[in-house]
């Protein structure tokens, strides 16, 4: 069973490689776990946002998650897939199907559209963990959802068993703060921000689900080992470094931008899915050069 004292360091936010039919290009997805793993990252979080998620038909997600879990069985990685349903009836259905595709836990969307209180946050996540055949992680993304978490509910949430840790991606440092000040001592708070990362590990994130870091994890480790060894300069001034890659790969809708130049990481699959389209062509030439500029200085093979 998946613990919170294995939620740390770099965990890549991943793409999920497709054909032209939307269907999971099998042979990309593996050559990108393997990439990963080679580089030795710390987890892998299939099928979040950057996974594209509510463009996948069910079937596929669930390919993926067995993909997943299968590229990484053997090693201490776990794999956490994303939830990113709006409705408790859908989420829990796709928890539990993952879960028996072999995923180690489930990053659960805070749920949106219907607007809900904080009250019904609470018993959302709470009634989740409860029926969850895995740990669950809670997803708090307010710029996607437009629903944010009060820290005080996370709190609250932070105790319960089975709810072991959190994706941060409120860019609200007051709010970063308040939340790991109150939370339980076992329970893992990731950044979700690239953005904000060595900030974020500053102020007590165990480590990132890093969007990015999917193309540079060497990069993204050098930087956690900095900010969690106390040398936070250091970090920031290495974060800097890669604003003008973070610029680009997020100059368009994630991940197009992203999957147009992964051939130079040995994953040739540019395919988008509907309603996103494949990046610019001026845009991807731009990351394409910033891109293997990073990789030789960071010796990536």
């Amino acid at each position: 069973m998946l613990r919170s004292a294995q939620l740390k360091g770099i965990l890549p936010a991943i793409p999920t490689p497709v054909h032209a039919d939307d269907t999971i290009h099998t042979d990309a997805a593996r050559a990108l776990l393997r990439y990963l793993l080679g580089q030795g990252i710390d987890g892998v979080v299939p099928l979040g946002g950057t996974g594209e998620y509510g463009a996948l038909s069910r079937a596929e997600r669930v390919r993926m998650a067995e993909l997943t879990a299968q590229e990484v069985e053997g090693r201490d990685v776990p794999v956490i897939a994303g939830v990113l349903d709006p409705g408790y009836h859908d989420a829990i259905a796709a928890g539990r199907d993952f879960a028996a595709a072999g995923v180690d836990g489930l990053l659960v969307l805070t749920p949106y559209y219907t607007n809900p209180t904080q009250a019904g946050i609470r018993d959302y996540f709470l009634r989740y963990a409860d029926e969850s055949p895995v740990p669950i992680l809670i997803y708090e993304i307010p710029y996607r959802t437009r629903i944010a978490i009060a820290p005080e509910v996370l709190h609250e949430l932070s105790r319960h068993e089975n709810i072991i840790g959190m994706k941060a991606c409120n860019t609200d440092m007051w709010h970063f703060l308040r939340t790991v000040a109150g939370v339980d001592e076992s329970f893992a708070v990731l950044s979700g921000e690239d953005s904000l990362f060595p900030l974020h590990v500053a102020a007590g994130a165990r480590g990132g689900i890093v969007v990015t870091a999917s193309l540079l994890p060497t990069a993204w480790q050098r930087i956690f080992t900095l900010a969690s060894e106390g040398k936070t300069a250091e970090a920031i001034a290495l974060h800097r470094s890669l604003i003008p890659l973070m610029n680009l790969a997020f100059a368009e809708t994630n991940p197009g931008p992203m999957k147009s130049v992964m051939d130079l990481i040995g994953v040739d699959a540019p395919a988008m899915l509907a309603p996103l389209v494949q990046a610019a062509p001026a845009l991807s030439a731009d990351l394409r050069t910033e891109l293997k500029k990073q990789l030789a200085i960071f010796e990536v093979r």
